[in-house]
């Protein structure tokens, strides 16, 4: 396991390797300049990122956030002091964990076990989400396909979806597919005619 340590502290830093030699087989990589840092983690490319901010201002905070939203990393990060507003901050951020005065040696590896939960789990939920997302925008573009068939050559749903499948199968691709390629068709003869049309109107372009 890769883990970037982030804190501009040597002593805080410390902390957090000693509660890391319970780990087995890990590489520790301490980050101190918060300049091109999300360069220095990204060249790091750790399986998991602590940050200890002790007591930052509202603007440092911010500035790790948006490290936050920048990697797509489980993120434990460290704090003295806080409050609702940065908690929720975090959250939206993208942290794993977010943990108030609670830096202890003894508490790193288990609230390292937590941040990775925590970051798989949400993974899960946002693999979810984007397949239910792409299912939706197929169901759409499947439905949009069968209305243009049924209106330009005046067939039924069922007709409409039956030949959409027919050329699936025979072309070994799915109706989602088949179903976008007729409604670009269909949006680019529109593109076409509307072009045309406008070529008709204008002054000294009629017909020869």
């Amino acid at each position: 396991m890769r883990i970037a340590i982030v804190d501009e502290s040597a002593p805080r830093a410390a902390v957090i390797r000693e509660g890391l030699a319970q780990v087995a087989e890990c590489e520790i990589f301490v980050v101190t300049e918060r300049r091109g840092m999300i360069a220095r983690i990204a060249e790091i490319a750790p399986d998991i990122v602590l940050m200890d901010l002790g007591n930052p201002s509202r603007d440092v905070l911010e500035e790790y956030f948006a490290v936050s939203r920048a990697l797509a990393r489980p993120i434990a990060m460290f704090v003295d002091e806080s409050d609702e507003e940065a908690i929720a901050a975090s959250i939206d951020a993208g942290v794993s964990a977010y943990i108030v005065a609670g830096l202890a040696a003894h508490r790193i590896r288990p609230l390292l076990d937590l941040a990775v939960r925590r970051f798989n789990a949400f993974a899960r939920l946002q693999a979810d989400l984007n397949e239910a997302r792409g299912q939706l925008a197929e169901r759409e573009t499947i439905d949009r396909a069968k209305r243009i068939l049924m209106d330009s050559r005046r067939i039924t749903e069922p007709q409409a979806y039956a030949e959409m499948r027919g050329a699936a199968m025979s072309q070994g691709r799915r109706i989602a597919d088949i179903a976008g390629a007729v409604v670009t068709a269909h949006r680019l003869l529109a593109n076409t005619s509307a072009i045309a049309a406008a070529g008709e109107n204008t002054p000294g372009k009629g017909p020869i």
